[in-house]
């Protein structure tokens, strides 16, 4: 049982592995990807979904919102993929659950769903499956917040993990927020608890960046000064909802030094979407994690081996 355990997402991921490289260096053919979001709090979720939609690499399929009132983040996806032109993707409307603040609201203005001249599926977790399961190749699933959509996928066609592979950003293994030298609860864990448990614990090729990485993702100086610049309608989207979301939380204590004028916030969720086609930048480790009752994603012989 053990053997089986481990070999089956060992042979999903040399499979995938595979895969990439005859793209990448063969073909060049983009990899199909599925994003799920929590967008509308932090505004680290604009900055990866642009830098998905600026990935050549990326074929995206889907886009689902994920946590808090996700009617309102699927209109920030719809508005942000309308000015893009990309209304070609498709968004689907996952689980609402809790309540988060909506720091995009400004930006957003009236624009509605209506307004989208794309496809909204209102059930996003059969959309999930359904993109998967009709793939005649694998799937990489990018989650950028908690799982709860993830989870109910699982649980309601659990095959989605023979055609798929999980890319997160989530955990926090031997340092914590801001550098800190001891590891931390990471929000997209502790937020949902039990989902990202029984995520973790599925045999699955599971990747992810914890805190101990892409809690040093910043933008800033003469890179940010190239941005401000730039005449993309895309890129000035980001840059308006960078300004609205650093006038909408001033008050956060993180914050304090930080000037908006000339750096990003901390772009935690966009080493996710390079994972999904390179990882030349990074340091990868295969640690076997186990998620605990209280939030904490740590090292454990016990745990399903995840490439971090």
């Amino acid at each position: 049982m053990k053997s089986e355990y481990f070999i089956n997402p060992m042979a999903a991921k040399f499979r995938g592995v595979i895969k990439s490289i005859i793209r990448k260096r063969i073909l060049l053919v983009p990899i199909p990807v599925i994003l799920d979001t929590d967008i509308g709090f932090d505004v680290d979720d604009v900055w990866a979904l642009a830098l998905m939609l600026k990935s050549p690499e990326l074929d995206v399929k889907l886009i689902v919102t994920d946590t808090g009132d996700t009617h309102y983040s699927a209109r920030l996806v719809a508005k942000l993929l309308q000015v893009a032109g990309r209304e070609d993707i498709p968004v689907g409307i996952g689980i609402p659950l809790d309540f988060s603040p909506r720091t995009h609201e400004l930006w957003l203005g009236d624009f509605s769903l209506d307004d989208f001249r794309g496809q909204v599926f209102s059930d996003g977790v059969g959309a999930i499956c359904d993109t998967i399961m009709q793939s005649s190749e694998q799937v990489a699933i990018i989650c950028i917040g908690p799982v709860p959509n993830i989870a109910a996928a699982l649980l309601r066609e659990p095959r989605i993990t023979e055609n798929s592979r999980f890319i997160g950003m989530h955990g926090s293994i031997r340092r914590g927020y801001l550098g800190a030298s001891k590891p931390m609860k990471e929000y997209n864990v502790k937020k949902h608890t039990a989902s990202c448990q029984s995520v973790f614990s599925t045999p699955w090729d599971i990747s992810i960046t914890p805190l101990d990485t892409c809690g040093t993702v910043i933008l800033k100086d003469e890179n940010f000064a190239r941005l401000k610049d730039s005449d993309d309608a895309l890129t000035k989207a980001v840059l308006e909802n960078h300004f609205i979301w650093c006038e909408a939380v001033k008050d956060w204590p993180v914050l304090a030094d930080m000037d908006p004028a000339t750096q990003s916030s901390l772009l935690y969720d966009t080493v996710a979407i390079y994972m999904a086609f390179s990882e030349d930048f990074l340091e990868m480790e295969s640690l076997p994690i186990v998620v605990t009752d209280d939030g904490k994603t740590m090292i454990d012989e016990t745990g399903q081996m995840v490439r971090c």
